[in-house]
């Protein structure tokens, strides 16, 4: 995919590493475990949705808009990096907290939900889940537009075509160091929540005839509708990029074995994995997205389906901010 000819913002300085988890891997005993450290992207605390950010962002100044609207969970590492985004060009922007689970959203919380705060948000305005979120957006940007803004709406997690562009860029600069290093794959693994990510890299993957297998980690989705979900979203991506999108099905895999009760709710397993990678290899995770897919590739070690002498690649999408908001669900 020729992506040079998309409009974009640059967030981050250069690459961000490639890093093998010797620790980790010995105390697993099973393959050799590597990370790409997008914790390590640009704007406030990084993060997966600063690749998005950088095509959307571009594509917001392009059409002129003053005003970035956006939707997230109470403690949503998209609407943080959304509002640093704003900040950083001198946008206005709005949030729609989405409140998942009842009774999670509080105005003083820490964590992300400080960070709005500290950012500047322009406005929140929280709705209980279920409710048409693309909707509500719709109606946010409406008022903006009668207060003389000129909006730009973002959808949940940056995951459109436009915005999982990143993440086919990610797997091509990966796929790159990887040629530098002389480091051959036999799997990849990444979180699969809103789906811009899995599905940008997945895409990447394709366009590049990589044959590397990807596998998403669900926080969130039933297994089949997220499979079903990506698979769309990354022909979407492929189109976009100008690449063939004769993606086939079977390439779009999913497991939903660690969303436990439901998106953002503990589970011994998680815990597990957040605390085993810090204490291991000074890695943080967060307890809703990297810490549920860090369960899910240990979980995968030990069931036999990542094997001792291969090597892979686990996609750190960030999130140690929402650290601060979950101690008791962190905490041995």
């Amino acid at each position: 995919m020729h992506l040079a000819r998309f409009p974009r913002r640059h967030y981050t300085e250069g690459r961000t590493p490639l890093e093998p988890l010797p620790r980790l891997s010995a105390a697993l005993g099973g393959p050799e475990i590597w990370i790409k450290r997008d914790d390590l992207t640009g704007l406030a605390a990084g993060g997966n949705k600063t690749r998005k950010l950088e095509f959307l962002v571009a594509d917001a100044l392009q059409r002129g808009s003053d005003l970035l609207i956006t939707v997230g969970a109470p403690q949503s590492n998209h609407c943080r990096l959304t509002l640093a985004a704003a900040a950083k060009e001198g946008l206005r922007c709005r949030l729609l907290i989405e409140e998942r689970v009842p009774g999670t959203y509080h105005d003083d919380a820490v964590g992300n939900a400080l960070l709005f705060d500290l950012m500047g948000v322009d406005g929140v305005e929280v709705v209980p889940a279920g409710t048409d979120l693309a909707a509500k957006m719709g109606e946010m940007a409406d008022a903006a537009r009668a207060e003389g803004f000129d909006p730009y709406v973002i959808p949940g997690g940056g995951s459109n075509a436009l915005g999982s562009l990143g993440y086919a860029a990610c797997a091509e600069e990966a796929l790159q160091q990887s040629f530098e290093m002389d480091l051959a794959w036999d799997h990849w693994v990444c979180a699969s929540g809103s789906g811009g990510t899995h599905a940008g890299l997945l895409a990447g993957l394709h366009a590049a005839n990589a044959g590397i297998p990807l596998t998403g980690i669900s926080v969130r989705a039933e297994r089949a509708a997220q499979e079903t979900k990506i698979a769309n979203l990354a022909r979407e991506v492929l189109t976009l990029g100008g690449a063939r999108a004769d993606l086939p099905d079977a390439a779009s895999v999913v497991r939903d074995d660690q969303v436990g009760p439901g998106y953002s709710l503990p589970t011994e397993a998680m815990g597990e994995a957040v605390r085993l990678f810090a204490r291991e290899e000074a890695i943080l995770l967060d307890p809703v997205y990297t810490g549920k897919t860090a369960a899910g590739l240990i979980a995968m070690v030990r069931d036999g389906s990542l094997k001792a002498g291969e090597r892979v690649l686990f996609v750190h999408t960030g999130g140690s901010p929402a650290l601060h908001a979950y101690p008791e669900q962190v905490r041995a």
